[in-house]
């Protein structure tokens, strides 16, 4: 219940009391009157005042009162409560006399766990008689010096229905953690009862009838809730008095605190027109200001790491500070707890989380530790459980979604059959929409956190326009710079003219090999009557060939190494030979030098005619390394006198004599180059023991259109050939490969932008109602209601097949006036503006990183760095890092 009798709004250290019947004519027994306060006294010391009183005037009368006798607060309503906020002192009050009835002080047994409400007359003339002996001076300066002895104590009251019993409450949010803890010293029930003598009328006004006056927002409820602030005096307790400037750094605290709260409370997420409610912004007012001053400021509690839970840490402290859920959280939420949800967690979540919010900000100085909340974690999301690394994003959206589910007001959720959408307007639509997701869910989520986005999908090929307008709880937004992606391709030619040039290309990040292919074809001049044949490499051998346009880049990663071959269109139906390089390597074992064949360097293609044999194998590769001679050692490999290549030209003569049947009859045999030695293999380099000789018949079939040959290196051949350009095949994307340029200048409102861009689905994404077949239809969004917090998640990291990886991108964001106004579609003349309160904050790489949280305190209207169980003030100029991940 959270309507509470402002009893204290307007002077934390006074009551404005409601007045009550004057129920006798005994003026000692008057109703408090507004603007007086109510005092708690020990019984025996009042009854000692009223006895030299009656002394004085020779007689004296009996005293009205109500007399109520404490008991533990074990039944009924307020067992929840006593169960999940252990931290609040609850007790019930029932009644042992009424207005009614007279009781006489020694009708009923009187202990020292007896006290007295009186009036502030009835005090100060107690006062006078009790202490007149102690002081030499007039009543006046008595009166002054035991105000010092004077301290406050809120109780919330709640009236049980058609019952003469009440239920007190002390929380540690309502009370100066010196004087809370004084109280769990006086009102122990459980050890020994207490009470209490109502003896200033203040009670009766709990209790509803025709007679009592109530005030105009009191509402008729057995869950009604009263705050009433007592002035304390004369109890005596263990706990020592502390001195009085401590009540005047709380009042301080709380002045400023008023002061910076003026308007309207905007976090992350509040609109522009919207003013914070005076009850709700004394009521979060009253949370961070009952604190020791500056000293001990509430909510600047670090949390302990439990093991790589720096991630949640980092969410926690968020939500946290989230002045909304700190003032939810820090009151009483039990009735709202959906604990027959089937979509929840029995409440468990809310209250673990509740318990670790109201202990964030509670006084001290030492960090939290979150086990618990680490525990229910894990039990109702096993993928955060264990002490590994996780997404600070994906815990808080789970989060968020598991609080709303346990919160949820709604305890049936009713069926709800969407309708369709033609020709009707789409404020209509919306609205039909917002309702019936609010007639499902209905959480102080969804009224904080959650908002509306249109959705439009446009069928390409008959124009079918589907609408729909779905809830959304935080905006992922894309990183404009990661629309593209950098990939170095490195080509290579087919018909021996030139070494390997590497290239490297921009392509659509979530693009296709058809996207590649086009890059590579403009960068390096690719003829029309050309085309490239794109192939992956691993251990020196081509494991695939990209031959389908439509495959995804994203399994393409960036440790990967590529090759375009050059091919003219013209051989594009001739079988292809591929040769793959092995030399010997030579290594001592047990003091004997051993040697066996290992790969190296890179795969090399070319046409084959239809008809061919060994010879043409022998010449297509010596043509094909022809770049790779080292011109200095020509000679070794052997020219003639004409420079020319005696090994070419017997390879040509042999071709020659090979395809010509009616060549000469001479019996001189080509001269060919005797050192390299070639071996059939299969496409992984595996050799099947088979020698291509020179007048080999080579296994081209229909079938079988590619050939896999193994050219053995001898150690005389490797020193004339420059094999460094076989070996340098570089990574698709290396970073250290290009120079680091200034980081660009991509602003929030981009990457917004970026995420209302139109973009087309997946073949498969759509199935339109007219065409009756799935169709790859775009995709258009558009925000069309925002809530009062929103969270907005920054995607840096993205994940494909083989590897994660992280974007260092700085992303400039406005810290006080984020302005969404023209992003709206739904045009309603309202402007919408949002501060930024909470940052959370990666640093690293994705195994390895670490989570932080800037936090804006309302409190001290300053910054701080929260990092794990540390935490330190900072300049709002260093909120703004590449390390923002989501706020």
């Amino acid at each position: 219940m959270r309507r509470s009798l402002s009893i204290a709004e307007r002077n934390p250290m006074e009551m404005d009391a409601s007045s009550s019947p004057d129920t006798s004519s005994d003026s000692s027994q008057r109703p408090v009157l507004e603007g007086e306060r109510v005092f708690f006294v020990p019984y025996r010391w009042w009854k000692e005042g009223q006895d030299a009183l009656a002394a004085e005037e020779d007689g004296g009368g009996s005293t009205s009162a109500i007399v109520y006798a404490s008991s533990p607060c074990n039944a009924g309503p307020m067992k929840i409560i006593t169960n999940m906020f252990v931290s609040d002192l609850v007790f019930n009050l029932k009644q042992r006399g009424d207005l009614s009835g007279r009781l006489e002080g020694n009708d009923c047994e009187v202990s020292g766990r007896d006290y007295a409400l009186l009036t502030e007359d009835m005090w100060l003339q107690t006062l006078n008689r009790n202490d007149f002996s102690k002081s030499a001076h007039n009543s006046g300066n008595l009166v002054e010096d035991s105000k010092l002895e004077v301290y406050p104590l809120r109780l919330r009251l709640s009236v049980m229905r058609d019952s003469n019993q009440l239920t007190a409450r002390i929380t540690k949010k309502d009370n100066i953690p010196e004087f809370y803890k004084r109280a769990c010293k006086i009102f122990s029930v459980e050890s020994e009862p207490v009470q209490i003598w109502d003896l200033s009328g203040q009670t009766a006004s709990f209790f509803m009838n025709d007679k009592i006056k109530v005030p105009k927002d009191f509402q008729r409820q057995a869950d009604q809730e009263m705050l009433l602030e007592l002035q304390v005096y004369k109890v005596t307790d263990s706990v020592k008095s502390k001195s009085e400037g401590r009540k005047e750094d709380v009042m301080v605290q709380q002045s400023r605190l008023a002061s910076s709260s003026n308007g309207s409370l905007l976090t992350n997420g509040s609109t522009c027109n919207t003013e914070v409610d005076s009850s709700s912004a004394n009521s979060f007012i009253s949370v961070m200001g009952g604190s020791y001053g500056k000293s001990a400021s509430l909510g600047l509690l670090g949390l302990q790491n439990l093991g790589n839970t720096c991630f949640m840490n980092s969410a926690v402290q968020c939500l946290a500070h989230t002045p909304k859920l700190v003032e939810y959280f820090l009151g009483d939420y039990s009735r709202e707890i959906n604990q027959h949800n089937p979509l929840g967690m029995d409440g468990e979540l809310a209250v673990a989380f509740g318990e670790l919010l109201r202990k964030l900000w509670a006084p001290g100085r030492t960090p939290v530790t979150p086990q618990l909340f680490k525990s229910k974690l894990a039990r109702f999301a096993p993928q955060f459980s264990g002490f590994n690394q996780h997404d600070s994003q994906e815990l808080l959206a789970f989060l968020l979604d598991g609080l709303h589910e346990d919160l949820n007001r709604v305890k049936h959720k009713p069926y709800i059959e969407s309708k369709d959408t033609p020709g009707r307007p789409d404020e209509e639509v919306a609205d039909e929409y917002w309702a019936n997701h609010l007639a499902r869910n209905d959480s102080i989520i969804v009224d904080v956190c959650q908002g509306q986005y249109r959705s439009t999908l446009v069928c390409p090929v008959c124009s079918k326009v589907s609408v729909t307008f779905d809830p959304f709880m935080y905006l992922s937004l894309p990183l404009p710079s990661t629309t593209t992606r950098t990939m170095t391709v490195t080509l290579l030619s087919t018909d021996g003219l030139s070494l390997p040039i590497p290239y490297t290309v921009n392509v659509p990040k979530y693009g296709k090999c058809s996207d590649l292919i086009q890059a590579m074809g403009t960068a390096c001049a690719l003829r029309d009557d050309e085309k490239l044949v794109m192939a992956e490499i691993y251990s020196h051998r081509i494991i695939r060939y990209l031959e389908e346009p439509s495959d995804s880049l994203s399994l393409i990663r960036d440790d990967d190494r590529l090759v375009g071959y050059r091919i003219s269109r013209d051989s594009v139906n001739l079988p292809i030979v591929v040769f793959m390089h092995q030399r010997l390597d030579r290594h001592c074992l047990t003091g004997q030098i051993t040697s066996n064949w290992k790969a190296f360097g890179l795969p090399l293609i070319t046409c084959l005619p239809n008809t061919c044999n060994g010879s043409d194998i022998h010449h297509l590769f010596q043509k094909l390394m022809v770049p790779f001679l080292k011109p200095a050692e020509e000679k070794v490999h052997g020219l003639d006198d004409d420079g020319n290549d005696r090994c070419q030209k017997g390879s040509e003569a042999s071709e020659t004599s090979s395809l010509d049947t009616e060549g000469n009859d001479s019996n001189e045999k080509p001269e060919f180059c005797p050192q390299f030695r070639f071996l059939l293999s299969d496409e992984k380099g595996v050799t099947k023991d088979v020698t291509i000789n020179v007048d080999s018949a080579l296994p081209v079939t229909d079938t079988c259109r590619r050939l896999h040959v193994l050219a053995c290196w001898p150690d005389a051949l490797i020193e004339q050939y420059d094999i460094n350009h076989l070996s340098n095949l570089p990574e698709v994307y290396k970073s250290v490969l290009f120079v680091k340029r200034p980081p660009e200048s991509v602003t929030l409102y981009a990457c917004l932008e970026a995420f209302l861009k139109e973009e087309p689905l997946g073949p498969e994404d759509m199935y339109c109602p007219s065409c009756k077949m799935h169709r790859q239809a775009s995709k258009k969004l558009d925000l069309w209601r925002l809530p009062e917090v929103l969270v907005i998640h920054l995607k840096r990291f993205s994940y494909s097949r083989f590897v994660k990886n992280k974007l260092e991108s700085f992303i400039d964001f406005p810290i006080h006036d984020l302005d969404l106004s023209r992003y709206i579609a739904r045009k309603t003349g309202q402007f919408y503006y949002y501060k930024l309160y909470a940052v959370s904050n990666h640093y690293g790489s994705m195994g390895g990183g670490h989570y932080t949280a800037y936090v804006h305190h309302l409190g001290e209207n300053r910054w701080y760095d929260f990092d794990d169980s540390h935490v330190s003030p900072i300049s709002e100029d260093k909120i703004k890092t590449s390390a923002a991940y989501s706020g």
